[in-house]
Order: C-alpha cells, then structure tokens, then sequence
C-alpha cells in the first residue's frame, strides 16, 4: 500500500512556537480548522474538524509565520504522532495560503 495523500484548507487555530529536532532540522506544530459542505449520500452535510498538523525545515518556517486564523491549504501525509502514540497527524509537504 501506497496511497496517503491528504489535502485541505482551512484556518490556523493554534500554532506552537519553532522548535528544533535533535538533529537541528525546524519543527513548528500547529493545528488546522476545516468548515465545509459536503455531499454524503446524495444530501448536504455541514462538516467542521480540527486537525493536528507538523511542518519541518522550510515549511516549518514559513508557517512559523502564519497568524492564529490565517487561510491555508495544506496537502502531506497522515502518520502515527509517535511509536508510543497511535494518535493521528499531518505531515504537511505543501502549504500554500488562501
């Protein structure tokens, strides 16, 4: 298997300040809110989510300087947070502004 593509856009609800890795590489942590309609079943639904998303090098950066409630699209890859977490997150490889 290997399709994990994720894409969304959405806004900046909290983002954490830049970190580093170990091995010196930017790490930012931040988190994503998504409204929209969508059709299931031949019906409208509202959706609404929260996702939790990480950026490293230049990306972490650049989104180091997004603002809480900046437009975003993002696409990357959804992994385990770490080996002891099963808890879901984004690994944003693109990120584009709204």
């Amino acid at each position: 298997m290997n399709c994990n593509r994720f894409i969304i856009d959405g806004q900046i609800a909290a983002r954490d300040e830049l970190r580093y890795t170990p091995a010196g590489l930017e790490k930012l942590e931040f988190k994503i809110q998504h409204q929209s309609t969508q059709q299931q079943a031949g019906m409208p639904r509202q959706v609404q989510c929260e996702i939790s998303a990480q950026a490293f090098g230049e990306l972490a950066r650049q989104a180091a300087t997004l603002s809480v409630g900046q437009a975003v699209n993002v696409a990357g890859f959804i992994t385990q947070r770490s080996l002891r977490s099963t808890q879901l997150v984004l690994q944003i490889d693109k990120l584009t502004l709204e």
